[in-house]
């Protein structure tokens, strides 16, 4: 039996536990459940043959529902950074400032990622999810935007330049967790730091929309 075989105690003489999925809609819940257990073990280095070992199962099976490992993983990081977007749309819910919801939406997400193996994944630059600006990554960051109280339309960012916002906030998140900083700032510093600067860059980009007809669409 493998180490990862070992680590979830799966019987590989009885595929899928003894017990096969009723329907595929339950074959593929089955295979990201058991993916999020891969990657709390494993991170990067998940493949498709780790989650198929751990289910009991061939590697063709698993291939039969994502056709590759990436694929899997951005399924499984879909659903697995929903806890995290619903803890961040309490803390958004009532913020209004652009630049306040872009404070708080990278300072919680870098003091969040040590306990987010997906988040980490699609902003680490993981050979598996290299890209930070993927469109998985994207849709993220955009639904972190959508749940703040900002009337975004009104500030004159409108969804063009919100996609632009969107990649720069993912860029800074990354920036910080490829290089953390010495000292480490603690939560209320990394605010602070980004207060005077993230922010006025937010309310500079809301000014210019305003002013400067090169910004208009």
């Amino acid at each position: 039996m493998s180490r990862v075989c070992a680590t979830f105690g799966c019987v590989r003489t009885h595929g899928w536990g003894g017990s096969p999925p009723a329907s595929d809609d339950e074959a593929i819940a089955r295979i990201k459940a058991t993916t999020h257990r891969c990657v709390r073990d494993l991170g990067g280095a998940t493949t498709i043959a780790h989650v198929a070992t751990a289910l009991g199962v061939s590697r063709q099976t698993v291939y039969r529902y994502f056709p590759s490992t990436e694929a899997m993983l951005t399924a499984a990081a879909l659903d697995g950074t929903q806890d995290f977007l619903a803890r961040m749309a309490r803390r958004l819910r009532s913020v209004t400032e652009p630049g306040e919801a872009l404070v708080e939406s990278v300072a919680y997400t870098v003091q969040q990622i040590p306990h987010e193996p997906y988040l980490e994944l699609l902003l680490n630059g993981s050979s598996l999810l290299p890209n930070v600006t993927s469109d998985t990554a994207r849709a993220i960051g955009r639904s972190l935007l959508d749940q703040s109280a900002v009337d975004w339309d009104a500030t004159g960012i409108d969804a063009a330049r919100r996609g632009e916002l969107i990649e720069w906030t993912l860029r800074v998140v990354q920036s910080f967790l490829l290089d953390p900083g010495d000292p480490v700032r603690s939560p209320a510093e990394l605010r602070a730091f980004l207060r005077r600067w993230l922010a006025p860059a937010v309310d500079a980009a809301m000014h210019r929309a305003d002013t400067d007809p090169r910004m208009a669409s």
